[in-house]
């Protein structure tokens, strides 16, 4: 079985490496809601598209913040992982030390300003979502390892490949060698 973990808000799921859905292929999604009655909710990580937030958001001055495509649905909503809080109000602490939201007026002038950095906030389009029961099921059929002690510093990691990669590896020894399986079987 690929999976031996239960997934959880703030957990970590990293897709099997052969996985078919273009939208989650080496994906690394970070859990922002998991609830048996509301279904599940979260963010690839490292998705990184060719936009910056100053391409999407005109008020933003500053070139040097990518954006992520979060997942399929709701690619017009802009979310924000960060490790600011002291700097950003109102964000919800997922994991230690990572927290989701906040209030983005403050972040507008602190990215004008420079005065936050692209290592220290992560800007997301889009989300993935399930149904209750959903990922459950996808897990049953080894779609995806579940990742609850991980160091939280991989989500701020800006190379979504090597994001993938570290991730599985710090899973344990069990996973390591899977992350290095070429994308497609064929290059094997």
């Amino acid at each position: 079985m690929f999976n031996t973990h239960t997934p959880q808000k703030g957990s970590l799921l990293l897709s099997e490496p052969f996985m078919l859905d273009n939208n989650f292929e080496r994906s690394v999604i970070l859990l922002c809601e998991h609830d048996a009655i509301d279904g599940t909710m979260g963010v690839i990580v490292n998705n990184r598209s060719s936009l910056l937030l100053s391409d999407v958001v005109p008020a933003i001055e500053n070139p040097r913040f990518p954006l992520y495509i979060g997942g399929p649905v709701g690619v017009e909503a802009l979310f924000f992982l960060h490790k600011a809080p002291e700097k950003i109000e109102g964000g919800v602490e997922l994991v230690d030390d990572i927290y989701f939201g906040g209030n983005f007026e403050q972040i507008q002038l602190l990215v004008n300003d420079h005065l936050l950095q692209p290592d220290e906030i992560k800007f997301i389009l889009g989300y993935a979502g399930w149904i209750p029961g959903q990922l459950d099921e996808e897990i049953e059929q080894n779609c995806w390892a579940v990742h609850n002690k991980f160091p939280t510093d991989l989500l701020l990691l800006q190379d979504g490949e090597n994001l993938w990669k570290q991730a599985l590896i710090s899973l344990g020894p069990k996973y390591a060698h899977v992350a290095n399986f070429p994308k497609s079987p064929d290059l094997n």
